[in-house]
């Protein structure tokens, strides 16, 4: 309902429907705009409005009095009339999200009311329709069978090799000399794919290859993350805390070695407090009764292991989740702590802007509740920085990131092998 006489900006209706078995054949090929999990999840079609923040904003606007997105959302869902008698996750008035990495990033950052989602949740299907009070074309809610298959080969970007080992040697020695504890250093890959590409067969190869990650796909941000930076529901907030990575083994023996190397490793383990401690820090203004697991355990993913640690706790003020977002942004798991230093320390040390990479994504509903990654594992798919390709019309192009964190004790070459394991599930998924 509206909290005022006014007429309502947005009403939205969801009915529940018949058992939908694959979600993403109702997204756009072009620009799919889908949050899955084990094939539950939520698919949006078109939109009907949103949130936008960021340089590339038309000229003209006050983008420094423009109110956070919590604030914005907050207001949109207060002027929506809202019909949900379904009452699942992700059903009602929602918005797809995706945030820049950094406040000085050239990206923008942008909340998508869709006009239709589609959606599954343990077993249960449902549909939601958003009408605006602008006369807007009825979105096309129907099946469309997937294009043909199609590939993408990703080579160095601005960041090559050998640049990367030089970049983590420099962020070794400001550590030492006592600047910084730590600092996540990423490198870049580009490509492009053929124009036209059905980009819904990348979004389905990484959901079907790491079913146990949050696979999204907003403006053009395509990925599948293993990390979870918030979740909020009807009150209760969690989070999954990834810092410290091993590659997986050959065999089985080698497995179990990694995974025993991983848990005992003084480096990995220290790492892993700062994320941790950087992730309490923040929640606990917002939270009663937090708490976190007292050691991490190894969580295993198709090419990796991970030290992870659940935390978990009530929420304790109205705070929405992307209040908690802006609250946990960035954490020490993605760019370093102090976060101020090593927010520093990236800006100087690669030479190139993350843009959404390492950023939030993930969806809001009408009621503050979400859940939101971190935008790992992913590539930006056009809308892209990088010039080499501009002259080339028949293609589209791409720019993947992956990174490490860098702690007093880290090796430069096995940093940069550990960004290689790091992309493995995109540039496997693209290829």
């Amino acid at each position: 309902m509206t909290s005022s006489l006014r007429p309502p900006q947005l009403v939205v209706e969801t009915r529940e429907i018949e058992h939908v078995d694959d979600l993403l054949v109702y997204a756009s090929p072009d620009v799919p705009l889908a949050w899955l999990r084990r094939g539950d999840g939520i698919v949006g079609i078109g939109s009907v409005g949103g949130y936008e923040n960021g340089p590339q904003l038309p000229a003209g606007i006050d983008r420094e009095g423009m109110p956070s997105p919590a604030d914005a959302w907050r207001h949109i869902a207060a002027t929506a009339e809202v019909d949900d008698p379904v009452g699942l996750p992700g059903t009602g008035l929602v918005a797809f999200g995706t945030f820049v990495f950094d406040a000085q990033s050239s990206g923008n950052s942008r909340l998508i009311v869709p006009q239709a989602v589609i959606g599954r949740h343990r077993g249960r299907s449902w549909v939601t329709r958003i009408r605006s009070r602008f006369d807007l074309p009825e979105p096309v809610v129907e099946p469309a069978p997937y294009g043909p298959h199609w590939s993408a080969t990703l080579g160095p970007g601005t960041m090559d090799p050998a640049a990367y080992q030089a970049a983590v040697r420099a962020a070794v020695d400001a550590i030492r000399a006592g600047e910084l504890d730590k600092v996540v250093l990423a490198r870049d890959l580009v490509g492009t794919i053929p124009v036209g590409a059905d980009v819904r067969r990348l979004v389905r190869a990484l959901a079907h290859d790491y079913p146990d990650t949050w696979t999204f796909a907003v403006d053009g941000l395509i990925g599948a993350s293993p990390e979870t930076l918030v979740t909020a529901s009807h009150g209760v907030v969690t989070a999954r805390v990834l810092a410290g990575t091993i590659p997986r083994g050959t065999d089985a023996h080698d497995d179990a070695e990694a995974s025993t190397s991983l848990s005992h490793s003084d480096k990995d383990l220290g790492e892993h407090r700062f994320a941790v401690q950087s992730v309490l820090d923040a929640l606990g203004p917002h939270t009663r009764h937090l708490r976190a697991d007292p050691e991490p355990f190894t969580l295993k993913l198709p090419n990796l292991w991970h030290l992870a640690t659940d935390v978990a706790g009530d929420l304790a003020d109205h705070a929405s989740s992307l209040d908690l977002v802006a609250a946990l942004h960035p954490t020490a798991a993605v760019a370093g702590t102090p976060t101020d230093a090593a927010l520093e320390a990236i800006r100087r040390l690669e030479p190139f802007d993350r843009r959404r990479y390492a950023g939030p994504v993930g969806w809001v509903d009408g009621e503050g509740n979400g859940e939101w990654a971190i935008a790992l594992r992913c590539a930006q798919i056009g809308a892209d920085p990088v010039r080499r390709f501009a002259a080339y019309s028949d293609t589209i192009p791409v720019v993947a990131h992956a990174g490490a964190g860098i702690v007093a004790a880290s090796d430069p070459e096995s940093e940069l092998l550990e960004t290689r394991v790091k992309f493995r599930p995109i540039v496997d998924a693209l290829a």
